[in-house]
């Protein structure tokens, strides 16, 4: 059997674009336990970022206001404009969900999606800066960004990602997803996260830009000490030493045993150094 060429997969959107990480749900029970969990009312605005061809689209047009529907991929778009398009509630934006100016969605709104796996992480954090705008999320992701988005400290699977989501957010799990339920079928595990989004975040800082670059430094080098990952990202070793000490945390650590408030703490001291340097 021959490969299709270019225009025939513009025309199939059946095919899969490994490129975009494409792997289309069709498990209409998977999706009534998103729409049921997303407790959508009639009024309410929905996103939803990589829609593909549909599934949970359509149940989401009938149980919301407005559906804003983001996709890349321009034959998937063609097929929405076809199989959607007549719903007067439905709108499709062709584009790139990272580059998308959210102000366009009418707030506050939920986010409902199966987000295209091979940039959830840079999602994810795009959605945290969206935060105040969003009621909450319900999202379909890979099963070990689900479990580093809720993991605890002390265990691999917790990160930078773990900080910021915890920090701006409740994190549920919700269940698992089977691979049976794609075509085609992914490597990987599934699983859907609720994320509500605080009134403030979980803790208080002094710069959350300050925080979350001494987050990103702690764990740039995972298996050293906090001190020399601190240090080899551009923090000075003398300063740092003191804010640890100040802190009460011994620099031989490493970042993935550090609670949010210790994170906290630590830049607050780190910052409080450094303006006085000045």
């Amino acid at each position: 059997m021959t490969r299709p060429g270019p225009r025939a997969r513009v025309a199939s959107t059946q095919i899969a674009r490994k490129s975009l990480g494409q792997h289309f749900l069709i498990d209409k029970n998977i999706v009534h336990k998103i729409v049921r969990l997303a407790e959508l009312q009639p009024g309410e605005t929905v996103l939803e970022i990589g829609p593909g061809r549909g599934i949970l689209t359509e149940a989401l047009l009938d149980s919301s206001g407005l559906v804003v529907a983001v996709e890349l991929d321009a034959a998937l778009c063609a097929r929405l404009r076809t199989t959607l398009g007549g719903r007067s509630n439905f709108r499709l934006i062709e584009g790139d969900a990272l580059a998308f100016e959210y102000a366009q969605v009418p707030s506050p709104f939920l986010v409902v999606a199966n987000l295209p796996y091979y940039v959830s992480t840079p999602l994810l954090f795009r959605l945290l800066e969206e935060r105040q705008r969003i009621d909450r999320l319900v999202l379909m992701l890979q099963e070990e960004v689900v479990a580093r988005l809720a993991a605890a400290p002390g265990g691999k699977d917790y990160g930078a990602l773990s900080i910021a989501a915890q920090f701006y957010c409740e994190v549920r799990r919700a269940f698992r997803v089977s691979p049976t339920c794609f075509r085609p079928k992914p490597r990987v595990g599934s699983a859907v996260v609720v994320l509500t989004p605080l009134a403030k975040p979980r803790v208080s800082v002094t710069d959350e830009a300050f925080f979350f670059r001494v987050v990103r430094a702690g764990f740039a080098h995972r298996r050293k000490a906090l001190l020399n990952s601190l240090r080899d990202e551009g923090f000075e070793g003398a300063p740092t030493a003191a804010a640890l000490e100040r802190a009460g945390i011994d620099p031989r650590r490493r970042a993935e045993t550090l609670r949010l408030e210790e994170f906290a703490t630590l830049a607050d001291g780190l910052l409080s150094l450094n303006q006085k340097k000045r």
